[in-house]
């Protein structure tokens, strides 16, 4: 089964940059997708970013050209570079990585707050 464990988040203010860090567990990291996704209270999970392994990226409308995806195959990693951080940024920012539609693992989730 494979795990993945997120770093990086903490408390900014608005303007500020943030990279998170998702570390995989899984023995050969490229052959799997990878994204990031948030929830903030009270409102559903959302998808901020994806790359496949192809590699493919996409992004949430609401990040496009403040977030940034990539990926270190040979780290087994994946990151969100996040710059012009606004309030509305803030939520549990989680990472999943896939093959199949069946096999979707999330990791625990890290918490980015960007306030004054």
């Amino acid at each position: 089964q494979v795990q993945l464990v997120e770093s990086g988040g903490g408390l900014v203010q608005p303007g500020e940059s943030l990279r998170l860090s998702c570390k995989s567990s899984a023995r050969i990291f490229s052959m799997y997708n990878m994204a990031w996704y948030r929830q903030a209270p009270g409102k559903q999970r959302e998808l901020v970013a994806s790359m496949t392994n192809s590699p493919r990226t996409t992004y949430a409308d609401s990040v496009k050209g403040r977030f940034t995806i990539s990926r270190d195959n040979g780290k087994s990693a994946v990151y969100l570079q996040m710059n012009s951080l606004k309030p509305e940024d803030t939520a549990i920012y989680y990472c999943k990585s896939w093959r199949y539609d069946w096999d979707d693992v999330w990791g625990q989730g890290t918490q980015v707050t960007v306030s004054s």
